[in-house]
């Protein structure tokens, strides 16, 4: 079902800003036994990602009387929260009233929603790289093309994801993912002042690692950090956390760390 300011449709207006320019935002998330999990989390990086484009975001009760309108056959499913600055004239610059646009849908989880129980991923590098741009490090906003260009390297389906870097060398996530590595008992994760989304189950992982006395470093992440590092997983709202088993030639198995913090995710998930 989709809902577009709390009707249902499928259609937006040509004129909506995020159609003409990307301008907007979403968020993607699980919704289990009619509850969408993390959702407190999950709307407060909405509101934020808004604040950064300067688009008011619709509150968090708007929200969840959209959710009561989605049918019951949708209690568990991925929900796509997409806020848009709203309809206006053709040209770049921003119209001084606008209104925001939300639209609401949710959908069967896809295929990679549900890697096979103990499994280990394999994933590649891209060969498209990441624009660096300040302004919107962190947020996720609607222009992915660069995300989309990198999915599209590869058509093998046992290939989980893929990691994106800038154009000068550092790693910073996958094509859908956040990307931590373990090394001698340490999580190191790229920083994303630059560039990148900053997910709402990094921001957890990250948490939970600080709650748990697990050394964090968030900084520069190259090929050679991640090709030596002793674990690897990835992590979004609607994967949770997949460990990594290959990437291309090298070779890892599951550790220890690694399925500690998918333990937490777990209980987090569950307050």
């Amino acid at each position: 079902m989709n809902l577009i300011n709390g009707v249902p449709g499928d259609t937006i207006g040509i004129n909506d800003r995020g159609l003409l320019y990307g301008d907007g935002v979403f968020r993607t998330l699980l919704r289990r036994s009619g509850v969408p999990l993390l959702w407190d989390r999950q709307y407060a990086k909405l509101a934020s990602d808004c604040s950064a484009l300067r688009i008011e975001c619709p509150s968090q009760s708007v929200f969840e009387r959209d959710f009561d309108l989605l049918p019951a056959s949708d209690a568990d499913c991925v929900i796509k929260l997409i806020v848009t600055r709203g309809d206006g004239p053709r040209g770049y610059v921003v119209p001084a009233n606008t209104r925001a646009n939300r639209v609401v849908t949710c959908g069967p989880l896809p295929a990679h929603a549900h890697p096979s129980a103990g499994s280990a991923a394999r994933i590649r590098w891209c060969n498209t790289s990441l624009s660096v741009q300040p302004a919107l490090a962190g947020v996720k906003h609607l222009n992915r093309l660069e995300n989309v260009l990198a999915r599209s390297e590869w058509h093998d389906p046992t290939i989980f994801d893929g990691l994106m870097l800038t154009a000068g060398g550092e790693v910073i996530s996958g094509t859908m993912s956040n990307l931590f590595l373990v090394r001698n008992g340490q999580l190191n994760t790229p920083a994303i002042d630059r560039c990148g989304v900053d997910g709402v189950m990094r921001k957890l992982v990250l948490e939970l690692a600080a709650a748990h006395q697990v050394p964090v470093i968030i900084g520069t992440v190259r090929r050679q950090d991640v090709q030596t590092a002793d674990e690897i997983f990835l992590v979004n709202s609607v994967i949770t956390l997949v460990a990594v088993g290959a990437l291309e030639t090298t070779k890892w198995t599951p550790g220890p760390l690694s399925t500690q913090i998918q333990r937490w995710i777990v209980d987090a998930q569950s307050h």
